[in-house]
């Protein structure tokens, strides 16, 4: 600018040779030319203008001319809002001072919306007189713009967590985003099919013609509105015209200009390079189209990504628990979900309602202890306030509960299972209870064990409930997972892709999965008593250790695992194969899978003769236990590890197993060395 200045033709100019100009005048000048910031001056009653380098991104296409001009035809387009201030200085009136203040420039070819932060000082003459105006400014635009920008996808982002539907989040998203009309003067989302040859308009906002905006566009159509054909083969943002469908439509009391340009940006699902909808928004014809301005719409496009994934992860969850539910109601066994600490009444189906004598609307949604009042001293508050605090599932067999029936009690007997309810992050939110009425079973064994003496020494705390969960839940298991893969296969395609709903299934499945070898595991428990001193020949350990390691072969090699072995020759038992096997299978079995991850495993398989037994050996340098929660060892569905899958039954059936055999079992074991097993066989 000063060298302008020094080529500039003064002596045609009003001010006239510079030699003669005021000294005050020069020294001003002298001081902008050599300042960074953006300064000028505009002298005299013509306010002739005079500026530095840093002023002339302001000035836009202005420059050159300004140099000279007066500032009241240089900046007609804002005098209506400064000339005021500036007669008011000139008159000896104070400065001014404003703080993003939007002032509409005409310095690009369009009027641009701009925010500015300046001082307006009165500049003074060689006599002291007020002779001008000294301004020091600085655009701060790209800080308002970016503030908004900002409010608005904190908004949009805060009100998806709380819509249910995509209609719902669509059109709210709109409505938000039109809140910032000067950034989004009219929007719209749409949603695509499957086979993404359709689109569907769930939400629009802002003054457009409704015709520009039709319900549905059939996307094999390239004479269809926005191009979206091409947009969607290319899945990135595009700008297409749109003056002739969007009318005048600037917030109010703006200047009336048409807007001319649209961006059509994909929807894209996260993580994973496909389009799922369409964002389409207005460009305000009042800003350049610029890498921040593009750059909010993408963020908008990504948020809206998030929630459209978010709200679809919840539409098919409410659809996969009123499947359930449903699966729930049809269940042959009382189910209900108690949650919180004082076990509110989430789920009741007509099973567990007809055990409790209630209908399900006396007792939904209020705690069991108002729903069944007459439970309060039978210690199932008890157990319930144990199982939502420890996380340890509780196992009832033939307990009886005084319900009443008719306004008086009555003595009723149920198998159940009270297993804690724990969300994603694995925090108890209540209790599941899977109960069995078996009254009718328990008191025709009550009148038969009075005439049968022998029948009072049986085991019916854990026999009869495992036959009635072995053979009674199996039925219903198989149901619903008949349900769910049913339910898999009618969901569409692009449904199970999703990360949400594929770990939905995945979890289900798992369950099934375990409720089934549960299931089978009690089966085997029940076995036991039923088969004991069936099947008994004279085996040999070592034989039936080899077996069993080529089971384990595929697990062996892959942790890399070493087994030593050392057979005593005389190591032949009289006992039964199946159950041998099955003894040594499980401690093969646990000694591979709580391996420690630091070091490969090393198991050492031996035995040694008595007179009296033959002892079985299986040592592991594997996680080991807690030898304070010992009792926890042998007793069922009790596990010291959780990080793998497993029912907690194996031990307890190796224990019964030896103990109806006439032997018995020992256990050693440090945390983080390892644990040892001894079976004592009876020769």
């Amino acid at each position: 600018m000063g060298a302008l200045m020094r080529a500039f033709d003064w002596h045609a100019h009003p001010l006239g040779n510079p030699e003669h100009w005021p000294e005050s005048l020069k020294n001003n000048i002298r001081l902008l030319l050599n300042s960074g910031f953006p300064m000028f001056i505009w002298w005299s009653e013509e306010l002739f203008m005079f500026h530095n380098d840093a002023y002339l991104p302001a000035l836009g296409n202005k420059h050159p001319a300004a140099l000279g001009a007066k500032a009241r035809v240089m900046w007609a387009e804002i005098w209506d809002d400064l000339g005021v201030v500036v007669d008011n200085i000139l008159r000896g009136g104070d400065p001014f001072f404003a703080d993003a203040l939007p002032l509409t420039l005409e310095r690009k070819g369009f009027p641009e919306e701009t925010y500015w932060t300046f001082s307006y000082s009165p500049a003074f003459n060689d006599n002291g007189s007020v002779n001008g105006i000294f301004c020091a400014c600085t655009e701060v635009t790209n800080t308002v713009l970016n503030q908004r920008r900002l409010k608005s996808l904190k908004e949009v982002s805060e009100e998806m967590t709380q819509l249910q539907t995509m209609e719902q989040a669509s059109q709210r998203t709109c409505n938000l985003l039109y809140q910032n009309k000067e950034d989004i003067p009219f929007c719209a989302i749409y949603l695509l099919n499957n086979t993404v040859t359709t689109a569907t308009l769930l939400g629009k906002a802002g003054n457009i013609a409704d015709a520009a905006l039709p319900a549905t566009i059939n996307l094999a159509n390239k004479q269809e509105h926005w191009a979206l054909t091409d947009e969607l083969a290319l899945q990135q943002m595009a700008i297409v015209d749109c003056a002739h469908v969007a009318p005048h439509n600037l917030p109010d009391n703006e200047i009336n200009i048409r807007i001319k340009q649209a961006a059509v940006l994909p929807i894209m699902r996260p993580g994973q390079n496909q389009a799922i909808g369409l964002f389409i928004t207005g460009i305000s014809p009042k800003l350049v189209y610029n890498a921040e301005y593009r750059g909010y719409h993408a963020l908008l496009a990504g948020q809206m990504a998030i929630s459209i994934t978010s709200v679809q992860a919840r539409e098919e969850l409410a659809r996969q628990q009123q499947v359930l539910k449903e699966v729930f109601q049809q269940a042959p066994v009382g189910i209900t979900i108690l949650r919180g600490p004082n076990h509110r009444i989430d789920l009741a189906n007509p099973g567990i309602c007809e055990m409790w004598g209630r209908e399900a609307e006396e007792v939904l949604g209020i705690p069991v202890i108002e729903a069944l009042p007459e439970v309060a001293d039978q210690g199932i508050m008890q157990l319930l306030d144990g199982v939502f605090t420890t996380g340890e599932a509780y196992i009832a067999n033939e307990l009886p509960v005084q319900l009443e029936r008719q306004g008086e009690l009555e003595t009723l007997y149920f198998n159940f299972i009270y297993h804690p309810l724990r969300d994603s992050q694995g925090l108890i939110q209540g209790v599941i209870a899977v109960a069995i009425d078996i009254s009718q079973q328990v008191k025709y064994r009550q009148s038969i064990e009075a005439l049968n003496e022998e029948l009072l020494i049986t085991n019916a705390d854990l026999d009869n409930f495992v036959y009635a969960a072995s053979h009674d839940l199996k039925t219903p298991i198989l149901n619903i997972e008949g349900l769910i893969m049913a339910l898999v296969e009618d969901l569409p395609e692009a449904v199970l892709q999703t990360d949400d709903v594929t770990k939905v299934i995945d979890l289900i499945k798992a369950s099934v999965r375990r409720f089934k070898r549960t299931v089978t595991d009690l089966s085997e428990v029940a076995k036991i008593q039923r088969q004991a001193g069936q099947d008994i020949s004279q085996l040999n350990i070592a034989e039936t250790v080899a077996e069993v390691r080529l089971d384990f072969e595929s697990q062996i090699t892959a942790s890399g695992a070493q087994i030593e072995t050392d057979f005593a020759p005389d190591g032949v038992i009289q006992f039964s194969a199946k159950n041998l096997r099955s003894i040594i299978y499980n401690l093969l079995s646990n000694a591979l899978k709580y391996r420690a991850p630091v070091r490969k495993p090393y198991i050492i398989i031996k035995t040694e003769t008595t007179p009296e037994y033959v002892m079985l050996l299986v040592q592991d340098n594997g996680l080991g236990m807690d030898m304070s929660q010992e009792r926890k060892i042998f007793s069922m569905f009790s596990r010291l590890h959780d990080h793998v899958e497993g029912t907690g039954v194996g031990l307890y059936i190796v224990k019964r197993i030896v103990e109806n055999a006439g032997g018995f079992i020992q256990v050693e074991s440090t945390v983080g060395t390892g644990t040892t097993f001894r079976i004592y066989f009876k020769r």
